[in-house]
């Protein structure tokens, strides 16, 4: 560990901060002219340029004979998503869902996850299950883009006046200039979180830790900087719909094009650990299964809630740290997160849905009144 190792990192963070502001500059913009809404922006172009630094990992890793760091890319970035950049987002201010996010994303995002940990039980991601994802990434796509051609231009327009920007000229020149800050966006994103990553890796096997580990912790925080970087950047310029999309946008394409691609390139498949199967992947399916009240609950993701998220990703690292190090306070830690946090939680998320679902009703109740 030395001076050019702190300085890639620090280099990686501002080449990255850099690199989100012009892509979500660029592509709030071609959402609105190209006649596309911003939240299928967010969960495609932005979501796979975000995921393009976890793809790389993981064929690299792959194919250089590391299936521990593949895995726990994929499975610890996803659980990064949510808990982290989800919730940091959420506490800059409270993100607005729409309801194709609750009816259609999510569930897909869930369906994904559970898929893949079905996938992993006898302990392969084999080729065949790979096309298998990555087929259905294709379907989704082309889904996605035949659902924004139903909308009309018109209330593309509005939904983009209110949120973004002032209306721009639509000339070749204001089109070029924002199709080269996505570009460019996409490729400094890139390269910020490999340099970052490569240093945070140097320092985390100077430690000693195993790879699993450096794999969930240190490479997926690594590769998920870009999704935090471009989700906070959209929050704090109030285009929320991108830093929500953006997030459940990238679950998505992290299971089916990273992992289904990274098995697919892989002749004998990607190998899961039994630690990962038995403790991480079950943890990110929760992590999806538990941020589907969240997002339901009167279309917005409050603070508070962003704190939980927080919170939970705080004590998931803290016990992968404890863990590795056999501390002796595992036990205690495993108590107080089963008997304790995790019932507060899902009685304040019961009592939230409760409430939300009471809200809804009163209206129909009325209604029928008359």
């Amino acid at each position: 560990m030395n001076f050019m190792t702190v300085a890639a990192f620090v280099g990686g963070l501002i080449v990255l901060i850099i690199g989100a502001e012009w892509l979500v500059r660029g592509a709030s913009r071609i959402a609105g002219w190209a006649g596309i809404s911003p939240l299928v922006i967010g969960l495609t172009v932005v979501a796979f340029g975000t995921s393009a630094p976890e793809l790389a990992i993981n064929v690299q890793s792959s194919l250089g004979g590391r299936p521990d760091i593949a895995v726990g890319n994929v499975v610890g970035s996803n659980i990064a998503n949510i808990l982290l950049i989800l919730g940091a987002s959420a506490v800059i201010a409270p993100l607005m869902v729409q309801q194709q996010v609750v009816r259609q994303d999510v569930p897909i995002m869930i369906g994904t996850s559970i898929a893949t940990l079905l996938f992993a039980l006898d302990g392969l991601i084999s080729t065949f299950e790979g096309v298998i994802l990555f087929s259905a990434l294709l379907f989704y796509i082309w889904f996605l883009i035949k659902q924004s051609q139903k909308e009309t231009n018109k209330t593309v327009e509005e939904e983009y006046e209110k949120e973004y920007a002032p209306h721009e000229v639509k000339s070749p020149r204001n089109w070029a200039i924002n199709i080269g800050l996505v570009v460019i966006g996409l490729a400094m994103l890139v390269i910020g979180a490999d340099w970052m990553v490569q240093s945070a890796v140097t320092v985390a096997k100077w430690f000693g830790i195993s790879e699993l580990v450096i794999g969930l912790t240190v490479v997926a925080i690594g590769t998920s900087l870009p999704e935090l970087a471009t989700s906070i950047m959209a929050a704090v310029r109030g285009e929320r719909d991108i830093a929500v999309g953006n997030v459940v946008g990238s679950n998505i394409f992290n299971l089916m094009s990273v992992l289904g691609l990274s098995s697919i390139i892989v002749p004998v498949g990607i190998p899961v650990s039994d630690a990962a199967l038995n403790f991480d992947l079950p943890v990110m399916v929760a992590v999806a299964l538990a941020s589907f009240p969240v997002f339901l609950t009167g279309g917005q993701i409050f603070r508070w809630e962003g704190i939980i998220f927080m919170a939970y990703y705080a004590a998931y690292t803290s016990y992968l740290v404890l863990n590795v190090t056999h501390h002796a306070s595992i036990p205690m830690f495993n108590n107080m997160m089963l008997w304790f946090v995790i019932p507060l939680t899902v009685l304040t998320l019961s009592i939230s849905l409760w409430y939300e679902f009471s809200l809804r009703r009163k209206p129909q109740l009325n209604d029928r009144a008359q």
